[in-house]
C-alpha cells in the first residue's frame, strides 16, 4: 500500500486547522500542522509534497514565508489560504510564487479539489533522477530557443536549466507546443491551470512575470515570449 502524501499546513487558527486536517485526512492525505512560520519552515522536508500557507501569521507574513520556501524548494507547490480575497491580493500571492490562492471561508470539497490539482501538476512535472540516461537528453522545442527533457518535463533556455513551479511549467509547455500562436489568457488559464484555478486572467500575468524574470536571469537581453497587449502570449519563433 503506497505511503499517504504528506502536506504541510501553516495556519494559526486551530478551528480552521482542525477542519483542514480532518478533511484532507478523510481523503487519505497525511497533514503536518504548524501554527507559525518558524515551525513550518523547520518541518519542511523532502517528504512534504505541498504546502498550505496562511497569509497572516503570528510571526510574520505568509508571503515572506513563500519566498523562503521557494528559495529552499523551487518546485514545491504552495497554496495560500487567506481571508483577503481581492483581485490584488490574489495576484500578489501568485507573483510572490504561490501556485494557487484559496479564500476563506472555503468548503472542504473546494480545498481538496485544489490540493489534488496542484499535486497533479507536481507529479507531472517532477524531474527524472539525475543519474538516469533520460535526464541527459534535451530535445529542441521546435522553432524556439527552448529545450525540453521528455522524461521529466524540465526545460532549458540557451543551455541553462530553468527551475520552474508546476504552473510555470504548464504555461511554458502550452506556449512552446504552438510557437508563434498567440494564446489568450483565458486559454492559458484553462489549459495550464485547470478549471478549478482562480478564475482571474491576471493569474496568468502573475505567473508570466515570474517566468520572464527567470528567463532574464539567464539572458538579460532575451525576449523569447511575445506579449500581445490586451490578449495573450506566444512563444517567439527563433531566427
Amino acid at each position: 500500500m503506497p505511503e499517504p502524501l504528506r502536506i504541510l499546513l501553516v495556519e494559526d487558527e486551530p478551528a480552521i486547522a482542525d477542519a483542514v486536517v480532518w478533511s484532507l485526512g478523510q481523503e487519505g492525505f497525511q497533514v503536518a500542522w504548524a501554527s507559525t512560520i518558524a515551525d513550518g519552515l523547520a518541518r519542511l522536508s523532502d517528504g512534504i509534497r505541498l504546502v498550505l500557507l496562511d497569509v497572516g501569521l503570528p510571526d510574520g507574513s505568509g508571503l515572506d514565508a513563500c519566498r523562503e520556501i521557494r528559495r529552499r524548494h523551487p518546485a514545491l507547490p504552495v497554496v495560500f489560504l487567506s481571508a483577503r480575497g481581492s483581485e490584488t491580493d490574489k495576484v500578489v500571492g501568485l507573483e510572490i510564487g504561490g501556485d494557487d490562492y484559496v479564500v476563506k471561508p472555503f468548503s472542504p470539497r473546494e480545498l481538496v479539489a485544489r490540493v489534488r490539482a496542484r499535486l497533479r501538476d507536481r507529479s507531472a512535472g517532477e524531474p527524472a533522477p539525475m543519474d538516469a540516461p533520460e535526464a541527459r537528453i534535451w530535445n529542441p522545442c521546435r522553432e524556439t530557443e527552448f529545450e525540453r527533457d521528455p522524461a521529466g518535463r524540465r526545460f532549458r533556455f540557451r543551455g541553462a536549466e530553468l527551475v520552474l513551479t508546476p504552473a510555470e511549467t504548464r504555461i511554458l509547455e502550452n506556449l512552446v507546443a504552438q510557437p508563434g500562436r498567440i494564446l489568450s489568457r483565458s486559454e492559458l488559464l484553462e489549459r495550464a491551470l485547470g478549471e478549478d484555478s482562480p478564475s482571474l486572467e491576471r493569474t496568468i500575468d502573475a505567473h508570466m512575470k515570474t517566468l520572464r524574470s527567470k528567463l532574464r536571469d539567464i539572458a538579460p537581453d532575451a525576449d523569447p515570449i511575445e506579449t500581445r497587449r490586451g490578449f495573450g502570449y506566444a512563444a517567439r519563433r527563433s531566427a
